[in-house]
């Protein structure tokens, strides 16, 4: 027995001594050990956190979206308004402001978007304000540059020929492009797209093309 000692424990030596050094080396329990399982994580992780509010360390906040536009009709007709019915290029300017209330995720926003449109129609002169949801995609924060959307809403006159309905049914198809924080957190876009109305209370309709830029801000 002393002779199979003898062989075997220079072999056993060695293993005992490395096995040893790896359990110092790394605890089994405790903090120590618990930690280990977080550092990936921690590393792997790209948001930060300011003031309550979530920040991507490479594209800055972008909690709330905010735009403003000046617009100018391209194209524009009326029916059955005015002194002769149907006329062209009635619509002259637009401005308006945009703001995100809302988000599906890694999908669409939810917009109000508040605008002033002025007109002229048979040499009278006449102004609206329009109250509209409008949905766009992709999302403003996935930060791509292309977007599409749709919305439709009220429109109020504040000027209105005789005999005509104050209350018009607007409705919007756009596509644009916008380009975020090309200044700190602000930016610019370029729009163009469809923009009708609907009287409410009496005949006549406006169809129009637009072009709008303006800027974008996101904080």
């Amino acid at each position: 027995m002393k002779n199979v000692f003898s062989v075997f424990l220079p072999l056993l030596l060695p293993i005992m001594l490395i096995a040893s050094n790896a359990s110092a080396q790394q605890p089994v329990v405790g903090r120590d050990a618990a930690s280990k399982y977080f550092q990936k994580d921690n590393q792997d992780d790209n948001t930060t956190y300011v003031g309550g509010n979530s920040q991507s360390s490479l594209n800055g906040s972008s909690d709330h979206y905010l735009a403003i536009h000046y617009a100018r009709y391209m194209a524009s007709q009326s029916y059955d308004w005015g002194k002769n019915g149907q006329q062209d290029d009635v619509g002259k300017n637009n401005f308006g402001v945009t703001y995100r209330v809302g988000e599906w995720y890694n999908s669409m926003d939810l917009n109000i978007r508040m605008e002033y449109s002025d007109y002229n129609v048979s040499d009278e002169n006449t102004s609206k304000i329009s109250f509209l949801p409008v949905i766009t995609f992709p999302d403003a924060n996935s930060r791509f540059p292309l977007y599409f959307g749709a919305g439709a809403g009220l429109g109020i006159f504040m000027k209105q020929t005789n005999s005509k309905s104050a209350l018009t049914l607007d409705y919007q198809l756009i596509a644009g492009a916008r380009f975020f924080n090309v200044f700190e957190n602000t930016g610019f876009f370029l729009e163009a797209g469809l923009r009708n109305s609907l009287f409410l209370l009496s005949s006549g309709q406006i169809n129009g093309t637009f072009l709008a830029a303006g800027l974008v801000f996101t904080f």
